[in-house]
């Protein structure tokens, strides 16, 4: 099944980052693990204090991967999720999976690169994926090629 990346906007639940890599010059795959949250719970000690009914988040091994295939990119980063910050400023659509039309990434790049000077009549998309852990973000001119992995 074919799918695009606004198939992913609507995808309910967690994710974690399982892998990224350069599978060719400048070509980027990712692998995303679909989450459920544990149906057992647990108490949590946190500075001698009791968190109770704790439920962990844990890869479900029945769900298949998400690959994203970027053909090229101009750009990529990933963030320790700790460390994110959303504003006003940016605006995207979708949930976990998002595109951007406006973002200080884009900024970045538009002002620290020449991407738009040698592809003038092309434009970019600015792709996240809002991950457990991490955030992955990529500036690509194409949209990425969407795979189920069944396990």
């Amino acid at each position: 099944m074919n799918m695009k990346y606004a198939d992913l906007f609507n995808k309910k639940g967690y994710h974690y980052l399982d892998k990224i890599e350069e599978p060719d010059i400048n070509s980027l795959r990712i692998s995303i693990n679909r989450c459920k949250v544990n149906e057992n719970s647990e108490d949590l000690v946190v500075d001698d204090k009791i968190i109770s009914d704790v439920h962990s988040i844990e890869i479900d091994e029945k769900l298949p991967l998400i690959q994203l295939n970027f053909d090229s990119y101009v750009s990529y980063s990933v963030i320790n999720e700790s460390f994110t910050v959303l504003d006003d400023y940016e605006i995207f659509e979708g949930n976990s999976f998002r595109i951007f039309k406006k973002s200080r990434y884009i900024d970045f790049i538009n002002i620290g690169t020449i991407a738009k000077d040698i592809f003038y009549e092309e434009t970019y998309t600015h792709y996240q994926i809002a991950c457990l852990n991490h955030i992955v973000d990529v500036i690509s001119f194409n949209e990425p090629q969407i795979i189920e992995i069944y396990r």
